[in-house]
């Protein structure tokens, strides 16, 4: 039903420009979690968007999970809102389904997601889903974030997270992320982002959580 409506207004304004990325990082990390058991992976998306602030996207990475149950990849796609609500904020709502084909089991989960920006540079985001991580019961997940420009080649991001799985997993967990920026040429940057999580994450997901660093190499188009 949201793909039909987001068709419909996407089809009912004038179209303001498909974006692409693509990046190849040393590690995927997803909410203080490994999503590849610390292996390299190559990932791309692409956006499609109109002038009303109506838009859907796709997004792929490479994946592996312990146990293995098959998943090689996962596919999010997304279709919402975003504009201006104020000259200083933003707000972006959006329903994003994960995807992973090829399983042995079912991972495919929805969450409805809104992110609050303030400036460009502060941001407070929500997630919240009643399949979280597909287990069939209630997550919550928010997030506070900046970013610093330094000059007009580098920037430093920030950003500390909480997510509620008390329903699905008897536990919830903290974890944060600090990442430098460098804006090599045109769109190129380099990303270096130091991780970690509480010892709750390390209980819920093992190895896969804890302090470790990730390197990524990204260009936009």
């Amino acid at each position: 039903m949201s793909g039909v409506v987001l068709g419909l207004a996407l089809s009912g304004s004038a179209l303001a420009g498909v974006d692409g990325s693509a990046t190849l990082t040393s590690d995927y990390v997803w909410r203080g979690s490994s999503q590849t058991m610390e292996d390299p992976t190559v990932q791309a998306g692409a956006k499609l968007s109109s002038e009303s602030g109506w838009y859907a996207s796709v997004w792929g990475s490479g994946v592996s999970f312990e146990p293995d149950a098959g998943a090689r990849s996962e596919f999010d796609i997304v279709a919402g809102w975003s504009g201006a609500l104020a000259p200083d904020w933003a707000l972006d709502v959006n329903l994003t389904h994960y995807l992973y084909p090829s399983t042995d089991v079912d991972l495919d989960w929805t969450e409805l997601n809104s992110t609050l920006t303030w400036k460009e540079r502060y941001w407070v985001s929500a997630g919240v889903s009643d399949d979280a991580l597909a287990s069939g019961r209630t997550g919550t997940y928010a997030q506070l974030g900046a970013r610093l420009p330094l000059g007009e080649q580098w920037r430093i991001e920030g950003a500390v997270g909480h997510y509620w799985l008390d329903s699905a997993y008897a536990d919830d967990y903290l974890h944060g992320q600090l990442s430098a920026i460098w804006k090599v040429h045109g769109p190129w940057e380099l990303r270096l982002t130091a991780h970690d999580t509480d010892r709750a994450a390390k209980r819920l997901f093992g190895s896969n959580a804890g302090s470790r660093v990730e390197f990524a190499i990204q260009t936009t188009f």
